[in-house]
């Protein structure tokens, strides 16, 4: 949803509407070098939107409510379970934390207590893992069924519940005897009944049979006025006899179900509706099923109903009458629908909208259904913020403002950024700053707060504010986009650049790559732009620049015109180049050009989805790896594609067995070294070593480039290392580095120490440091080979680098604890949970709180670990044992 919640608010920031064509040439040379700096030309590319509001739940303090929500896990009734686990998917959602919102949705749905919740999670899961059938496809073709979340018995596990009481057949005292058989009357056919059997089926027809009335002493009643064909009611006599229904026609079980619950037939009524629910198998007859499921209060019915939508999402929200029963639900209609897990259903629904419209009238509905579902305080945090950000998108302002209210009240602080937003519409700035001082001081202070403070500032203020909003939270992308801007427009250009690619370093921002190929093109260095604009169609092939004004391919095409074509030598020889300085986004540009020739595409789309996994983009990894298996030019080749596929999805026993069939094919480079690689990580046998050694010496007998064959020998150093034969671990780094394997000095670096060769090791690592681009990991790996002030002077380089990288923190942390200052070694520590959630970071700051005697602190961020991993060991024993100090 980038770009989709941007307000309106303080247009200063926004970008003007641009053509491309005014500032870009067709014929290269034509701009004019006088005016390329000129401010106007500046002005109209680097403007930078501010930060969107984003619909996420996202409390001040998220170790304290998963540590919660871990407590209440531990003690709460079984049905309570999915809605706590859902809960903390949102709070994952709201830290980006994509792997554990998955498992928190899986154990919502391992811990469903009814079939809704069943469905609605499956449906889930299934849409956050939408593109990935082909890996059910892989695994299905080694003999192993994927955990398929498919269609749920629902009839099965919905008991019924038969609240009728106890009939009799006994006739009321002084009524003459009639016939045992009664007929009812339906136009011109009669059709015969036991008259007890029918009594049998209600109340109803036991005292119109049985009791004071004309009917129990008639052997004809007339049944011609209560919507039942003679087909119907001979079903019914059928039923009454049987305690079954025949195959009939949906239109007869639709009469059946409208008369048993005119008669209160509960039976008949509950087989009614198991044999229309059997019969649903597309969305039309969904559609058509469903009104008459919640109008006759059918549950069984009304869930397949349900499952056949959920099952066809997202397609299905574009069909109008599916769109409509959702939204015309109320209460009643929801409890029929989907008993207890109205709140979750919403929740799916409007995630779902919001991804295809947050605009649209869709969603708001569903929001409103969300908000009006909403049981808890923690709930209504959630919903009121969604709808909050929907309506504010929408420019309904004053539904926004109450939306943003009610969630504010009911303790989901970052609403205040709403209500700051819709303040500063109203051209009321001064009230927008003072509603984000009021909360930075009665709340523990956020980055958020203090960016969203800066957009009501101007000056020193401003950038006051962003420097902080930085230093409180570093991942935060805006204040480096306005700052390089800022300075961009002062005409510093080497500062901007400095500025952007700080955040760049470590963070691929798309609006950031967006912003630095603003600024090359204001400096007319048009082979820079393209390398940015390339990386960017590599990460989002559909992306649109300038808020969605322009698409980037049209940009791309403009921009190549200005820039001289490389031939397919020269692109290798680029790449190698890239490559070999750890120059990622480089390299990927490369690999995009060379996509655009007739090169062999497989091997090209699969050397960009290694760049995609070191620039810790899986997604975008994962579509280059399946594109490199669509374009394989050989089987043995697709083979090997598959086995990276599946090991990186996590099935590594499958991965290494289409490594052997591809080498049963023919052996190849990579072929041997995937089956390597898939061996040693999946095996705990020391004596695999050796295995590995020798298919990482076949994989080099093999025919390959320069690049591929560096990293086997990096890999087979290492493993010579854990053998302990150091001399042929060195040996194989040289020759790693003799083919410009720039990352071998890591390797024979650590040779060099556990030789006992400290200083040789650190200048290794400084080797690393001056050939590669990307270098925060080689401060952090020298920082082992030398003194404490130099290690704290490359933990210090690192954290500026990448302040996403934990050990730092723990290190200093740890340095502070040895030395006695607790406090400051809680608050180092502090400082980083606050924008990483990250287990080490959590289990440390546990162990010094437990140290200084701190039970309930130690126990919070405990449970909050054990949130993030449940089975992690070392942190089940610290919080059995805190817990059991804890009164």
């Amino acid at each position: 949803m980038r770009n989709l919640f941007l307000t309106d608010s303080c247009k200063e920031t926004q970008l003007h509407a641009i053509n491309p064509q005014s500032w870009l040439q067709v014929e290269r040379g034509k701009l004019s070098k006088s005016s390329a700096h000129s401010t106007s030309s500046i002005e109209s590319l680097i403007k930078v939107a501010e930060p969107p509001i984003v619909p996420l739940f996202k409390p001040v303090d998220y170790v304290e409510v998963l540590a919660q929500i871990h407590e209440e896990l531990e003690s709460c009734w079984p049905h309570e379970r999915s809605n706590l686990y859902l809960l903390q998917f949102q709070v994952f959602r709201g830290l980006g934390e994509v792997k554990l919102l998955q498992r928190s949705l899986h154990s919502a749905w391992q811990n469903a207590s009814s079939v809704y919740e069943k469905l609605i999670y499956g449906a889930w899961l299934r849409y956050e893992k939408q593109g990935e059938e082909l890996i059910s496809d892989l695994l299905a073709s080694c003999g192993k069924c994927s955990q398929e979340l498919g269609f749920v018995d629902v009839a099965s596990q919905i008991p019924f519940e038969n609240s009728s009481v106890k009939l009799t057949g006994e006739c009321i005292f002084g009524m003459p005897q009639v016939s045992t058989t009664v007929f009812f009357q339906i136009r011109e056919e009669k059709i015969a009944c036991e008259r007890q059997k029918i009594a049998a089926l209600s109340t109803p027809f036991h005292t119109m049979l049985n009791g004071c009335f004309t009917e129990s002493h008639l052997e004809v009643i007339d049944l011609s006025e209560n919507g039942i064909s003679p087909t119907g009611m001979r079903a019914v006599s059928d039923f009454s006899l049987t305690g079954s229904l025949s195959d009939l026609s949906v239109e007869i079980l639709l009469e059946i179900l409208v008369f048993a619950n005119k008669f209160c037939c509960e039976r008949l009524r509950d087989a009614c509706d198991r044999k229309l629910a059997s019969l649903v198998s597309s969305r039309h007859d969904a559609i058509d099923l469903m009104e008459c499921a919640l109008e006759e209060n059918a549950p069984v019915l009304a869930a397949s109903c349900l499952q056949v939508f959920l099952h066809e999402l997202p397609g299905c929200l574009k069909d109008e009458q599916v769109v409509k029963i959702f939204s015309n639900a109320n209460k009643q209609r929801r409890s029929i629908m989907v008993g207890l897990a109205s709140f979750s259903l919403y929740c799916l629904l409007g995630e779902v909208a919001m991804d295809i419209d947050p605009r649209s009238d869709i969603t708001a509905c569903f929001l409103e259904k969300l908000v009006e579902s909403a049981m808890d305080i923690r709930q209504k945090q959630v919903a009121y913020h969604q709808l909050g950000c929907v309506r504010l998108l929408r420019k309904e302002y004053s539904e926004a403002e109450h939306n943003f209210d009610a969630a504010f009240a009911a303790g989901h602080v970052y609403s205040v950024a709403g209500l700051a937003r819709l303040a500063c519409i109203k051209g009321d700035k001064l009230s927008s700053c003072e509603k984000l001082s009021s909360v930075i001081s009665a709340y523990p202070p956020l980055g958020w707060m203090y960016q969203e403070r800066s957009l009501y500032s101007e000056g020193d203020r401003k950038l006051e504010d962003l420097d902080k909003a930085t230093e409180l939270d570093p991942t935060l992308i805006y204040p480096y986009m306005y700052r390089a801007a800022s300075l961009m427009r002062k005409q510093d250009a080497k500062l901007a650049l400095t500025e952007i690619n700080r955040v760049l370093g470590f963070k691929l921002a798309l609006e950031c790559l967006e912003l630095r190929f603003c600024f090359y093109l204001a400096l007319e260095d048009y082979r820079a732009a393209l390398c940015d604009i390339q990386a960017i169609l590599t990460l989002s092939p559909e992306y649109r620049m300038f808020e969605g004004r322009v698409a980037a391919s049209q940009l791309h095409m403009l921009v190549r015109e200005h820039v001289e074509q490389w031939t397919t030598a020269d692109c290798w020889l680029q790449l190698y180049d890239r490559w070999s300085s750890v120059d990622d986004i480089g390299s990927l540009s490369v690999i995009y050009q060379m996509l655009e020739s007739d090169a062999a595409k497989g091997v090209l789309y699969f050397r960009q989805s290694l760049l995609l996994l070191r620039l810790n983009c899986p997604e975008a990894a994962m579509r280059s790896l399946q594109l490199a298996r669509q374009h394989a030019a050989t089987e043995h080749e697709r083979l090997v594609y598959e086995g990276w596929i599946l090991y990186d999805t996590g099935h590594c026993e499958e991965g290494l067995r289409k490594a052997e069939e591809s080498i049963s094919i023919q052996r190849s480079f990579e072929a041997f070294f995937l089956k390597a690689y898939a061996l040693a990580d999946s095996s705990l046998d020391p004596s695999c070593s050796a295995t590995v050694v020798s298919l990482l010496e076949d994989a080099l007998k093999c025919p390959s480039d320069r690049l591929r064959k560096g990293q086997a020998l990096n890999n087979l150093g290492s493993v010579y290392v854990d053998c302990g034969k150091l001399d042929l671990a060195a040996d194989c780094y040289i020759s790693a580095l003799k083919i410009r394997h720039t990352r071998a000095h890591q390797g024979l670096a650590r040779v060099h120490f556990i030789k006992n060769e400290r200083n040789a090791a650190y200048e290794e690592m400084t080797k690393l440091i001056e050939k590669a681009r990307n270098n925060a990991s080689a401060y952090e790996k020298r920082s082992e080979y030398c003194d404490r002030d130099r290690t704290k002077e490359d933990l210090h380089m690192v954290t500026q680098l990448d302040p996403l990288r934990v050990y730092p923190y723990r290190y200093r942390a740890a340095v502070l604890m040895d030395n006695h200052k607790e406090k400051e070694a809680i608050a180092e520590l502090t400082r980083a949970i606050a924008f990483k959630a990250d287990l080490h970071l959590l289990h440390l700051r546990a162990a010094f709180h437990e140290h200084i005697g701190n039970g309930s602190s130690a126990l919070r961020d405990c449970r909050a670990a054990l949130s993030l991993d449940p089975n992690h060991q070392e942190m089940l024993e610290l919080h059995r044992r805190v817990n059991s100090q804890e009164p």
